[in-house]
């Protein structure tokens, strides 16, 4: 999610915190947004009058950026990067950056902790006392403690038994503090390749541990890739992307804390559902008042043109739900073009005032006879009263030399 507020949840039913925040109350509250293309992560002032924002200072990392979590105090900032997104071998860590309370500077805070495998998605646990990441390839889950003074730490122990799936790709903590999600994606078929079936582990937690609590596999995981949950501040409602099928799906909590075994509800993301070639929901959010829950589509697919790869067409938007707050039902009330490719990643303020989208991609695009770059995007979008986003304007990035705008995530300032 940085991939920032996506920095979430607390105590079931006390107010949201986006990426590790307690929603910011509107009117001169200052938030920062970070944005990292390749291993450079950019800071930016938000203007909320004209919904613009204003650079300020650049970090580089030792590899390319793969995702970011704020710590509770909102003093800093988790970024994990990587030189090798699959596969075997590469160069993966983790930096701790102190905030700088009057602009959201980064400085280095402490030392870098290195990894075996990539971390796909990071989090920080309710209290701040543990860092725990998922690698996607072996899918797995580490645990990190957190000193008193927000340095990143040892590793925590864990048992040899537990269950991490099949490519994972996201961890949340819940509110209590006593359970851990992680979302493993599986594997669609391939010519060579049965599918590889998705699930939901969940885990007891406990102080850094984990424990085996249940498997979450609908249809037995088959046709259930599932990719990133958020979940609702003050209700007990799950939200679910699932990447292949362009779905939306809804969750309850139960007691144990646990999740039921099968969906509420089950949402269509696309405008037209019958287009899905080269299309895949990303990452998901739920608005701090609860009302409203995001949705970013991917559309990706290419053709040849004049012997290069043109972009062919395809839904990359933002589907905007209404959430019933007694049943958790969401009913899609807008898809809005990112005015760009590949929305990757996206956050929504911690005043809930506007939702920025990055656009990963630079690709190309025919133009009549003509083929031109369509760069990649920050995307800027007021979100109005009710729910519905406005586009404001964007933000080409240089995304040259290969480099990807791979993540973004606001942050409250102290």
């Amino acid at each position: 999610m940085i991939r920032l507020f996506r920095f979430c949840a607390f105590l079931i039913f006390t107010p949201a915190m986006i990426f590790g925040q307690k929603p910011a109350a509107a009117g001169k509250a200052k938030v920062a947004l970070y944005a990292a293309v390749g291993p450079e992560v950019t800071t930016y002032a938000v203007d909320f009058e004209t919904a613009s924002l204003i650079k300020q200072s650049s970090v580089a990392l030792p590899e390319s950026v793969q995702e970011a979590w704020v710590h509770p105090s909102r003093r800093y900032l988790y970024v994990t990067w990587s030189n090798n997104v699959g596969g075997a071998g590469g160069h993966h860590g983790v930096t701790a950056f102190r905030i700088d309370p009057s602009n959201g500077a980064l400085q280095p805070h402490g030392s870098p902790i290195s990894l075996v495998e990539r971390a796909v998605f990071m989090t920080v646990d309710i209290p701040g006392n543990y860092l725990l990441i998922a690698h996607n390839q072996p899918s797995g889950m580490t645990v990190h403690r957190i000193g008193a003074d927000g340095t990143l730490g040892a590793v925590v122990p864990q048992a040899a038994d537990l269950d991490f799936g099949i490519y994972a790709h996201n961890v949340r903590v819940d509110s209590s503090n006593q359970m851990v999600i992680l979302v493993t994606r599986g594997n669609g078929p391939t010519a060579n390749k049965p599918e590889d079936p998705g699930a939901l582990k969940v885990f007891g937690y406990k102080n850094g541990v984990l424990t085996n609590r249940a498997s979450i596999a609908p249809g037995g995981g088959y046709n259930f890739q599932a990719r990133h949950l958020d979940f609702h501040p003050t209700r007990p409602f799950v939200f679910l992307t699932l990447e292949r099928q362009n779905k939306l799906q809804v969750y309850r909590k139960v007691d144990g804390p646990a999740l039921s075994a099968a969906p509420l509800f089950t949402k269509e993301t696309l405008t037209d559902p019958t287009h899905v070639t080269g299309q895949s929901p990303s990452t998901i959010h739920v608005h701090p008042n609860g009302r409203f829950v995001y949705v970013a589509n991917r559309g990706t697919a290419t053709a040849p043109f004049q012997g290069k790869r043109v972009f062919a067409g395809g839904e990359n938007s933002i589907a905007v739900y209404s959430i019933n707050q007694e049943t958790g039902e969401p009913m899609l009330i807008q898809n809005i073009d990112t005015r760009g490719v590949h929305p990757r990643t996206f956050t929504v303020d911690p005043t809930g005032r506007i939702l920025v989208v990055a656009n990963q991609q630079e690709v190309l695009v025919r133009d009549k006879e003509e083929v031109r770059p369509l760069p990649a995007t920050l995307s800027v979008f007021r979100i109005e009263g009710d729910g519905k986003l406005e586009f404001v304007r964007k933000y080409d990035q240089d995304s040259s030399g290969g480099k990807s705008l791979y993540w973004t995530g606001t942050v409250s300032l102290p």
